[in-house]
This record gives C-alpha cells, structure tokens and sequence, in this order.
C-alpha cells in the first residue's frame, strides 16, 4: 500500500516541476470550491503507462492497452463479495440507453453519456467536478439505428477525445473539460449521409482513429478516419467497401480485389455499408490498427435477381498499417452476410498458448456465434468454434476459414427462422478475457429471429432494417402482423427440426481460448444483459435488465452476489482502487438494440418498473443497500382528438380520417416511426398519449424539425404533408382504441 502511495506521489511531483520549470500551465477555469485536488495534468497517460496497466486505474475503455475488461485487483473477492454495497451514484439526467464504460485515472472518473456527453466526477465521492456537452445536431439522432448512445472515450497526456453522435470528434482539456479542438470526420454531410458515432476512438501511436455507424441504412460507406492527437488533422482514411465502379478506379488499391466480390448489379445507391461503430484495437509493438466490418447494405444479397458474392470486406476483421493507412491483412467472418451479422464485437489482443506454441493474437467473439482467433501479425485462422447455436452455417473450415451453407437459412422463399437474431449471439456488450486463466467471459444471446422479405408485401420498407425486418420468436405473430406482412407460417414449422430450445435466453459463458469450449455457464436474467468485468479476486460481475448486479465465481459459475440497483444495465462493469478502497462502477440505463424489436419493455425490467434514468453507480464493500429509485407510473391517458373513420363529420368540424388513410398510417408508422416510439412503456414517448399541445405540433415536429434540438430528427426527406397526416390518423386510432380497452370504457 506505501509503494503504491509513493508512486502516485511520485507522479504528481514530477509533473510539477516539468510545469514549473517550462512554464507550462494550462490556461482553465479553476476547480469548484471544496473539489478534490486532481493531479497537475489530469489524465496523465503516456505509452509506458498504457504498457504497465496500473491495477488501480482504468485507463481505457477495455482498462488496458489489449481491451481485456480485466483487472487484477482484489481487495473485493470471493470471500467479501457478499458485503458489496452502495458507495455513490450520479444521475445523467436523461432515459436513453447507457453503453459506456468510465475511465478512472489518478482519482478522476471520466464518463460519457448520451449523444457523446462527458462528465468529470471525484472517483472517491462521485462529485462533480465538470461536465461538457457537444451540443449534437438533433437530426443525426435518426440515423443511430440503435438509440443516441456512446461507448466510451479515449484519453493521452492531458485530453480526452469523444466522438458525438453527430460526427464531430471532440479534444478536451481533461483538467477543465474546456474544449481544444473538434473536427467534422462524416463524408456526405451535406448530403445528411446517415452516419453516426456510438463506439470509443482509439489510440494508436500519435493517432486517433474513429469510425461510425449506418450499414443498416441506404446510402452509408464504412471507412474510419486517423487524426494527429495534438492538432485533429486528418492523417488518413480507410474505406472498407467499395465505391460504385461507374466512378471509375476504386480510390484505395485494397479496393480493386474488393470490388470483383460485389455482385455485378448491387445498388450502389445503398452505400454498401461495412461501418466500424465499435471493436478497434491497436498493437503498438506490430503498428498494426484492427477493425471490424459491419454487415453490406442492404442485407438481402439476392434481391432483385442478383446473385449475391463474398462482398468485401464486409463482416470482416481487418488489419491496417497505422503509418499510412494501407491493409495489412483481412479474415472475412461471414461472406455474402444475409443476416445482419457484423463483426464488429470487441476485439482483445492476447498472447496464448495453442497447441504447444506461444501465440500473439486477436480474439473475437462474432456476432454470427464463434469464437475467433486470429495472428495479429499475418491474419492466419488459428481457430474458430462456435460459442452458441447456430443455424446459418453447418461449421466453418479449418484450411480456408469458409463456412459452409445451410439451406435452412435461405429467406428467399419465404420466411425463415435464423440463429443467431441480427442481435447477434454476442453483441456490443463487452467480453471479458482473463490473463491468468486464458479465459473469456462471454455475454451469450441465445436466440434466433424469423426473418421476412418484405419487398412484395404491404409492409415495405422498415428504416433500419431495408426489407428485410427480423422478429425473435416471441414477437412474431402472423395473425397480429398480418395486415402488414399478409399471410405468414405458424412459428411451429418455421421451428420444424431445429435443434435447440427456440425461446430467447441469455447467458454468462466461460469460454476455455485454448480448449475451444464451454468450461461452464449461467443463465442470465434475460436475452438482453450487461457487459462484462473479470478481476484478479475470481469474480466475474455483469449488471442485467432485471436492475441487479451479479457476481460470479471466475472458476465455477456460481453467483456469489446479485445487488439490486433498481436501474436495467446493458453496459460493463468496471473497477478501480481510490486511497485504499477498492470500487465496482457501472453506467446504468437500457436501450440500444433493445428500442428496435418494436415491443414495449419487459414488465420484469427495472426500466419498466423504476424507469430509465441514467445513473453511473458505485459500489463498496460494506455500504449500505443501494437506494432504489421511485417506482414508475404512467400518467392519464390524454383525451385524444375527435376522429371518426369513413368521412363522417368529427365534432370540431374537420374532415374526419377514413379507414384507407388510417391503414396508409399504419404502414408509414412501421417504416419510420416504429423503430423508436413502441406502443406501451418505452424509452421514448408512447404517441398514443400525445398531449394536446403535440398533436397541435404533429406536423411541425415531423416535418419541420421542431423538436430537433431534443434528438427528434425532421422526416421531410421522405415524408410529404399527407403522409404525415395518414401517421397521425392512425396515431389518433390508436389511441381511441387503448382508451376503449381500459377499464370503465
């Protein structure tokens, strides 16, 4: 404990006479009165520090230079772990999905929130010593197909670098949060191009590498952009896809072999899609940038007769030279993707024996179900088993790494039942890797979607999904769907020789790198739970939808804690040591892919039953119960406006709606409404408890961007004035129609 002490102490004194010395103070505000002290340049992290991996500090996002989620403290363990209590919470002041994970370095916690927000808080106490807001345009909340969130932030000597949801990178003075400088990294903005930014950047080098969001909408191109850390010039860019060949040569020479993988007709139009919205990882030793590729735009290769293709590189993991920007290396994880499986789950760096030789690799848990592991330096398929069911493939090759097809997948026929869902068998949430154990800790979703062209049938295009919209099991009903959809099969023989329990499940699975197995498993709360921490106490914690957070022994699975939060967690965990307290954080609040299943919450979610308010919250050993937030109620159902279907006259003298307009609605609002505002207890506001004053707005908000400054994007792009009007209608419908089902009605 004194040498640990002595080292921080070290540190600061060493700064301070660099400063004094060269007189190079920072121009900032001054702390707040009574604000901890913080260190002479907060967020004083160089490359020896990232190499060391300080067990008290959580540098980056993953808390190493590898992104392992692991750390070694272990002052919380098996034996103690019981007393885990309440320390401090901060409230974010906002219901969106929460998907960060903070940074605690020298007794500074640094989070980010919504839109690309960031907090600066005592890690100690959980005061607030700054916040920053990028002050987003509103607009690109549309695009984010998956909620407003973020994932995190990078931080080198003395800044801290966020990517906002509307594509602006952001450099902040990590002392004052003032900021340094910020830059445009979207191509096409002019255009209202549908990129967004959710994941961390990443450092490598003198480099700060970010990439973005939008393979599941028409018209976005995957590339990521290399900035100079201290000045934001563009250094490089990297795209991942091709461009139209119509254009003439591909502009990058990785792209001429690319492009003769694409079907002949693909509509270029789509952008091709292949984003990087999160896994990145850097090798400093190698100079080698990883990256992994979203799904190709749009999903269903074989539309309009085409015939398809490996389409590169697509649902790939790629290897870049940090000097320059050129390729390096490709694995293409599921060629000529139909079903939305992107391969940009984290990737871990790691030295790991196989077969009787030390291997320096990348390591990724895919969505599409396996586990990968690659050589980070050549790109050589060490191994690849599958970590779940799967059913779109019967296996994977050991000599060319191809999987083979499995006709059971094929939707162009008709439905299909499809495991994994577009949710993936892993998604986002972290994994954690274990150094001392050669173990990761897997978030499984075990769960399969039916998925349905819907080009010919009445429902269309679906915003965020092409027309090829996805239902997991328990969502799908043909007779409920049928007015969009038609006529569709009974789920019992889309589920006709399936081998495996077809309900949507979640699970915590330890996965043996080196055996390529299953070493055990617990089933989680839901299919939509926490990320993952590992620590040198032989816990694994994940937080769930259910509102607790669990700990479970490292080596057998058994929970040793569940701590009720009262707030739903997608995020994960993570840890650090203040003065001589060890604390467990996480970022609480749900959303992210959960808002597009089109489904109100779960009745069991804490969201569902405290609300969504986000929350960072800390725990310690022996404090008190965590306080739970208010239980959530849902406030009188507004008269809604007079309507009458069929052209009869309403009460105020308006022309009434009629059943045709009222049905056009219904289509209107599943193609771009849906995605976001569900019927029943969401995230975002149920339109069928619109006060009078939004109804009065309706076309304003939709059409003339009123409520842009909230994150309500403007739809007059592809909306016009009656359209709008035949989404209201059906809104009003709907309305009268949950206030006749209540009770006394």
């Amino acid at each position: 404990m004194a040498k640990r002490r002595l080292d921080v102490l070290t540190r600061a004194l060493a700064a301070a006479m660099i400063a004094a010395l060269c007189g190079c103070h920072q121009e900032s505000a001054q702390a707040p009165p009574g604000a901890p002290a913080t260190p002479v340049r907060a967020a004083d992290v160089n490359a020896e520090r990232l190499a060391a991996g300080e067990p008290d500090q959580w540098l980056t996002p993953g808390r190493d230079a590898n992104g392992t989620f692991y750390s070694p403290l272990k002052d919380i363990n098996t034996g103690n772990v019981g007393k885990l209590g309440f320390a401090w919470d901060y409230h974010l002041g906002t219901n969106r999905g929460q998907e960060s994970t903070p940074l605690v370095i020298d007794g500074v916690m640094y989070a980010t929130g919504n839109f690309g927000r960031v907090y600066a808080l005592d890690a100690a106490s959980g005061k607030e010593l700054w916040t920053y807001d990028p002050h987003i345009d509103g607009q690109w909340a549309r695009y984010a197909c998956c909620d407003a969130v973020n994932r995190g932030l990078a931080a080198f000597e003395g800044r801290l670098y966020v990517g906002a949801l509307d594509g602006w990178l952001h450099a902040l003075d990590a002392r004052t949060g003032r900021l340094m400088w910020k830059v445009d990294t979207l191509i096409g903005r002019g255009e209202r191009k549908p990129y967004t930014i959710t994941g961390a950047p990443l450092l490598a080098g003198d480099l700060i590498i970010v990439g973005n969001g939008g393979a599941d909408f028409a018209g976005a191109r995957g590339y990521i952009s290399a900035y100079d850390l201290k000045s934001g010039e563009l250094r490089w860019r990297f795209f991942t896809v091709p461009r139209n060949p119509a254009e003439g040569p591909q502009d990058q020479p990785h792209l001429e072999a690319a492009v003769k993988t694409w079907d002949p007709r693909h509509p270029w139009d789509a952008g091709s899609g292949g984003n990087v919205w999160d896994g990145m990882a850097y090798d400093p030793a190698l100079k080698l940038v990883y990256i992994g590729t979203a799904n190709a735009a749009p999903y269903n290769s074989h539309l309009s007769g085409r015939h398809g293709g490996d389409e590169l590189y697509a649902a790939s993991i790629i290897a870049i030279h940090a000097d320059g920007g050129a390729m390096a290396w490709y694995y293409q994880t599921t060629p000529g993707d139909r079903w939305d499986y992107d391969s940009t789950q984290k990737l871990i760096l790691a030295d790991v024996e196989l077969q009787g030789r030390l291997r320096q690799v990348v390591m990724q848990a895919a969505k599409n179900g396996f586990y990968y592991v690659l050589d980070r330096a050549s790109g050589e398929l060490l191994s690849a088993h599958n970590f779940a069911f799967v059913s779109w493939t019967r296996g994977i090759d050991a000599k060319t790494g191809r999987p083979a097809a499995d006709p059971s997948a094929n939707y162009d026929h008709g439905p299909a039942l499809v495991f994994p869902s577009e949710a993936g068998a892993h998604s986002w949430q972290p994994m954690a890797y274990d150094v001392k154990r050669r173990v990761t800790f897997i978030p499984v979703i075990e769960t399969g979607n039916v998925i349905i062209e819907a080009s010919d049938r009445r429902a269309g295009l679906v915003e965020g999904q092409f027309t090829t919209p996805a239902f997991p099991p328990e969502v799908y009903d043909p007779k409920s769907m049928h007015s969009l959809y038609g006529a569709l099969p009974p789920i019992t023989q889309l589920e006709h020789g399936m081998k495996t329990d077809t309900a949507s499940r979640g699970f915590l699975r330890a996965w043996s790198v080196a055996e390529h197995r299953v070493l055990w498993e617990a089933q989680t709360a839901t299919s939509w739970d926490g990320g993952v921490l590992a620590t040198g106490g032989g816990l694994v914690f994940q937080g769930d939808a259910n509102g607790s957070l669990n700990a479970y022994s490292s080596d057998t699975g058994e929970r040793l804690a569940s701590v009720a939060l009262g707030s739903s967690m997608m995020a994960a965990p993570m840890t650090y040591r203040a003065g001589d307290t060890q604390y467990i954080a996480i970022v609480a609040g749900f959303g992210g892919g959960a808002v597009i299943t089109g489904s109100p919450l779960d009745p069991a979610s804490a969201a569902y039953r405290y609300g969504n308010e986000g929350r960072i919250i800390v725990l310690k050993i022996g404090g008190p119960p965590p306080p739970l937030p208010a239980l959530r109620t849902d406030p009188p159902l507004p008269e809604p406006p007079a309507q009458t279907a069929d052209g009869k006259q309403t009460t105020d003298g308006k022309k009434a709606a009629d059943s045709k307009q009222i049905a056009a609605g219904e289509v209107l609002y599943n193609r771009f409404c849906s995605r976001c505002h569900v019927m029943g207890r969401g995230n975002l506001p149920d339109l069928r408890r619109m006060q009078p004053g939004t109804h009065a707005l309706f076309s304003s908000i939709v059409l003339g961007g009123a409520y842009v400054p909230k994150g309500m994007a403007r739809f007059d792009d592809v909306l016009s004035p009656p359209d709008v009007e035949a989404i209201h209608a059906y809104l009003i419908d709907q309305a009268w129609q949950l206030k006749s089902s209540m009770p006394g009605h």
